[in-house]
């Protein structure tokens, strides 16, 4: 940050007009720090260039050098190797430690992360402009970093499915990015999608339901009469997570408690508080049948459960849900009564806090934070919890000021499921809402906060439900474009500029071509 800073200051006089309108020439997203196009020239990258590279950062080297073979039609990936010229990268812990330097010269370019993390977030940038340049890079000097720590997308596998390698495309994606985190929403009431070996009925039961609501209703001819399902391996969990850690993409799960969890009730019963029979859900939205809270044997199953994802999942941070639980079944249930009862509780809100409480004391000790949805708020937990601001930004204002982390990612801004354009024309079936580019772009994740609150800000996140995404190609099309607006939130919220973006999407239309991603075409059409 030092280093960023006294370059910035340096060129405040200087440079300031070089800043502002020669950065948007490069048309890089996220927005850079800082731009100097002064030097006059070009470096022209090939199949055949050289990735100067020494062991600490052989995994970034390698990854450019794989991705760089569709554009240059290669059958091996360009070489790697520890002497001579090319692009040389290396690490200084002078520069952030997610940040970078980037110096392109006639001769060659040098990239110089804080870390192997700022190496590969400069090589994506350098991706960028290979690709849409067609390997002629002009000659310049960047310097970078982003605002949030926390750089977030979620997936929703449980309500549709997909496959290792649609998860790993996903990742792709993110990375391109520069987006962080992962937020694997795993089980839900319509799907349990991880493999636990403690219980293997989860998978074996609760994986499947019988059929699939297709449209927006409660009517027979609403559903498809198929059996669906899937679940993933933990040999594939481990094989994902190894493959966004990679890329630098840490993977949260999240395990819904204590509602959200009636393919779980399915698969064992006795997790209720009656014990009773249900399907897998085949709809959307909130069911009534919950874990019971009142049994000792609930919080066995959480825990059993929560030490086998730990195992799976480095990440720092476990996501437990904990939201849209409704409280009828614990108020006709005897065993959570008499727990409201022994501990002291005065309603069945402050029970879900007694639950939420044991498991953030749970995963405390086996050296993990709880992160959950803004009702973990409710019951009260303790500033160790990050919390998931989404039903809004007050539940993220009112956690920052009483001292929590914060990810914020309301509704009516973050979720990715809604539809892009007012009149929804020629947009398929999707759940609701209205979240159009330039929304996105426009958002302050900070607005309502003080000087104070806003430290506790980590991170904005925007989150893929997919009751009505069910392949891959819908998916790409729901997150993109405007995962290119919120990646400018998350990396470089105060150099966004509403005067360059449009040139700079247009850009990186290209960019999304090479790939081979789906899009929406709405904001390139000027639809909203």
């Amino acid at each position: 940050m030092r280093r960023l800073l006294t370059l910035l200051l340096a060129a405040a006089t200087l440079m300031l007009h070089t800043t502002t309108t020669e950065a948007a020439t490069l048309n890089i997203i996220p927005e850079p720090a800082y731009v100097d196009l002064a030097a006059e020239g070009t470096y022209l990258v090939t199949g055949k260039t050289h990735i100067i590279v020494n062991d600490e950062l052989w995994n970034e080297a390698e990854l450019f050098a794989t991705e760089m073979m569709p554009h240059f039609n290669l059958k091996k990936p360009m070489k790697c190797v520890k002497r001579g010229k090319g692009i040389k990268v290396r690490t200084d812990s002078c520069i952030h430690e997610e940040g970078y330097e980037m110096t392109v010269s006639e001769e060659g370019i040098l990239i110089i992360g804080g870390s192997a993390k700022g190496v590969f977030y400069g090589l994506q940038t350098l991706r960028q402009l290979i690709v849409v340049g067609n390997g002629v890079v002009p000659c310049c000097f960047i310097a970078d970093e982003p605002t949030f720590a926390y750089r977030g997308v979620h997936l929703d596998v449980a309500r549709h499915f997909f496959s290792v390698e649609d998860v790993k495309r996903y990742i792709d994606i993110l990375a391109a990015h520069k987006v962080n985190r992962l937020h694997w929403h795993l089980t839900d009431d319509q799907g349990w999608r991880i493999e636990i070996k403690r219980y293997p009925e989860l998978t074996t039961k609760g994986s499947m339901r019988s059929e699939t609501l297709i449209g927006h209703g409660l009517r027979p001819e609403f559903w498809d009469g198929k059996p669906y399902g899937g679940y993933y391996t933990q040999d594939d969990i481990r094989d994902v997570v190894e493959y966004a850690a990679q890329r630098h993409i840490v993977i949260i799960p999240e395990i819904e408690m204590p509602g959200h969890a009636q393919a779980a009730l399915h698969a064992l019963p006795w997790l209720g508080c009656h014990e009773q029979i249900v399907d897998v859900w085949t709809t959307w939205g909130v069911t009534p049948e919950v874990m019971c809270a009142g049994k000792e044997t609930t919080y066995e199953f959480l825990e059993n459960v929560l030490a086998e994802v730990i195992e799976l999942f480095p990440s720092e941070l476990i996501h437990i849900g904990g939201d849209e639980c409704p409280k009828e079944r614990w108020k006709e249930c005897e065993h959570c009564q008499a727990m409201m009862k022994a501990q002291g509780l005065e309603n069945e809100e402050e029970l879900q806090g007694y639950l939420v409480a044991r498991i953030e004391k749970y995963l405390n000790a086996h050296g993990r934070k709880m992160i959950g949805w803004d009702e973990i708020l409710d019951g009260g937990v303790t500033p160790t919890a990050t919390v998931m601001s989404w039903r809004g930004i007050e539940g993220g204002i009112y956690a920052a000021k009483r001292g929590n982390n914060v990810v914020m990612t309301p509704m009516s801004l973050c979720y990715f499921n809604f539809y892009q354009t007012e009149s929804r024309k020629g947009e398929g079936l999707h759940i609701g809402g209205h979240i159009p580019f330039e929304k996105v772009y426009a958002w302050d994740p900070y607005a309502g906060l003080d000087d104070d609150a806003r430290k506790y800000i980590i991170g904005v996140q925007c989150n893929m439900w997919s009751e009505y995404i069910k392949d891959i190609e819908t998916l790409e099309v729901m997150l993109l474009p405007r995962l290119a607006a919120m990646s400018e939130v998350q990396w470089s919220v105060d150099r966004r500029n509403d005067t360059t973006i449009r040139e700079k999407m247009n850009t990186l239309r290209g960019f999304y071509d090479a790939m081979g991603w789906h899009y929406a075409p709405y904001y390139f059409d000027g639809r909203k």
